[in-house]
């Protein structure tokens, strides 16, 4: 016999064994991506700024894209020097520590380039491997480092930004992924 449930019970139901899914085990990633690569988050193209840049001109490219990170390349070599995070910016601006007349430089927080390897991600870099990428509380070489908000999506040579993508974004894919 057919069992029939309202349209609010069915949600409900819907809803509850997605977040009992919700684990962080592997084989949960796999089920929940499904083989996806970070180019199926359809990345915007990223936005970089120079450091010489003002910080009013930066503030309002972000703000006009509704981008929360961007990216600090060299004005000369076009290399990836570091990024802004306009949350941070705006905490900056708020304490009085730089001005938005102030350079990019100033508030841009710099990429440690001396520290060793760094993680690469790709636009064929699998979604598992991204969330991991967020989650982690270790380094490629096993180094301690802070969870990460945002990655900066690469050609594999590492020579081209081509995005950058939030650990927001990760979680806006699974949502609309039937």
């Amino acid at each position: 016999m057919a069992s029939y449930s309202t349209g609010s019970e069915a949600f409900a139901r819907e809803k509850l064994s997605s977040t009992v899914q919700q684990s962080t085990s592997p084989s949960s990633w796999a089920d929940k991506y499904r083989g996806a690569t970070v180019e199926d988050l359809d990345p915007p193209p990223a936005l970089s700024v120079s450091p010489s840049d003002l910080v009013s001109s930066a503030m309002l490219a972000a703000y006009e894209r509704d981008f929360t990170h961007l990216t600090v390349t060299s004005s000369t070599k076009r290399s990836l020097l570091g990024y802004l995070s306009i949350p941070r910016l705006k905490q900056l601006l708020k304490d009085g520590t730089i001005k938005e007349s102030d350079s990019v430089s100033t508030a841009m927080q710099r990429f440690n380039r001396k520290r060793g390897l760094y993680q690469v991600i790709t636009m064929e870099t699998p979604l598992e491997e991204l969330e991991q990428f967020f989650e982690s509380e270790a380094g490629p070489n096993g180094e301690k480092r802070e969870k990460q908000e945002f990655a900066v999506v690469t050609d594999a040579s590492r020579k081209f930004v081509l995005g950058v993508v939030t650990k927001g974004d990760l979680e806006e894919f699974v949502k609309r992924r039937p």
